[in-house]
């Protein structure tokens, strides 16, 4: 089963990552994790359900509080398939630092 396309599904949504981003910084109850958001509570609850299926988050049901946690081991799925990809930019990168530098040069002439 491919088990890349639902982390790049999950992590596709602005909202979603900006959940991530709050999670990188410890366990969160879902109202603290709503609280920045002008969506509503539920619309946040549902973008956590997708992460849940993603397996980027954990959640732990204390009493009437669901507390989440980021699962951030998907994320390496996502690294590895990008990986092979790097050595593309790198040169592209390179070849444009190249443009630049040429150019500079010959300015300066």
């Amino acid at each position: 089963m491919d088990q890349l396309s639902p982390v790049l599904d999950a992590i596709s949504h602005p909202s979603r990552r900006a959940i991530l981003a709050r999670l990188s910084k410890g366990p969160a109850r879902v109202t603290e994790i709503a609280a920045p958001f002008t969506m509503s509570l539920n619309a946040v609850s549902k973008h956590l359900k997708v992460l849940e299926a993603a397996g980027l988050v954990h959640r732990d049901r204390q009493g009437r509080d669901h507390v989440m946690e980021l699962r951030a081991e998907p994320l390496r799925q996502v690294t590895q398939w990008l990986h092979p990809y790097e050595r593309y930019w790198s040169r592209q990168l390179n070849r444009l630092e190249d443009h630049f530098t040429t150019k500079k040069k010959r300015r300066t002439r």
